[in-house]
């Protein structure tokens, strides 16, 4: 493997990049970027995993193993240990994600069938209970569960269920007239993100309902998230959106 580390007035960031031998077959290119704050090692260090070889919540699973080894190793340096690691247990970590493939792959024929995942951020509703009541009815027509979710001025949506019917959801919510302008005009919503879209893996529990909560502080929503099996989609999505 190979890295440069360029420095920051907040710590030292490395990107490093391994490649894993013989993984499913296939010869994997980790790319990791560490980001070590000015009191590591006492603090685990930011961890951001991608790879040309393994989908999205391949990486997100990666990376979330990564973290829970650097969490062992306190208080000692640890970046060359979780290289090692992760070279010694990549297999292990993604053997009961889906197969190996191409970004370009990602979305073919193979994981169409999936459950899929879908977390949107709404930057304002002034129609608000209008605007409820539409997202509530097109959840029950195409069979989605999850959350719209309050806290303070963050709205997030966040939605499980056939790939079709996520594509489905999100052609509607970006051609439909589901708000009012500053002058009460209905328009179409244009101030949405989508902040992640990935396959439901198996750690990731499943939403039996689609509600509406309001959370008066970020502990409550953060709580949501864990109790859904998806505090790795909170912490690297939700607290950009809380500064």
């Amino acid at each position: 493997f190979f890295f440069f580390c360029f420095p920051e007035t907040h710590g030292i960031s490395f990107r490093i990049q391994i490649g894993v031998k013989e993984l499913l077959d296939t010869d994997v290119l980790l790319k990791l970027l560490f980001h070590l704050p000015v009191n590591y090692p006492s603090t685990v260090p930011d961890i951001s995993v991608n790879s040309d070889q393994l989908t999205r919540a391949q990486c997100m699973d990666v990376k979330e193993k990564l973290l829970e080894q650097a969490e062992k190793h306190l208080s000692e340096p640890m970046v060359h240990d979780l290289i090692l690691w992760v070279q010694q247990h990549l297999k292990d970590v993604i053997k009961q994600s889906a197969s190996v493939c191409n970004e370009k792959t990602t979305l073919s024929k193979g994981t169409e069938d999936g459950i899929w995942m879908l977390l949107l951020h709404l930057d304002h509703m002034r129609a608000k209970a209008k605007y409820v009541k539409t997202l509530e009815k097109w959840a029950s027509n195409l069979r989605l569960t999850g959350r719209l979710m309050f806290m303070g001025k963050i709205i997030l949506i966040l939605l499980q269920g056939d790939r079709s019917s996520i594509k489905e959801y999100l052609v509607l919510q970006k051609t439909s007239k589901v708000d009012v302008d500053s002058s009460g005009k209905k328009c179409k919503e244009k101030m949405m993100r989508v902040l992640c879209e990935t396959e439901v893996q198996s750690q990731h529990k499943r939403f039996q309902t689609f509600e509406v909560k309001e959370y008066s502080t970020a502990e409550e929503l953060q709580k949501e998230f864990e109790t859904a099996g998806l505090t790795t989609l909170f912490s690297e999505f939700v607290p950009p959106l809380l500064k």
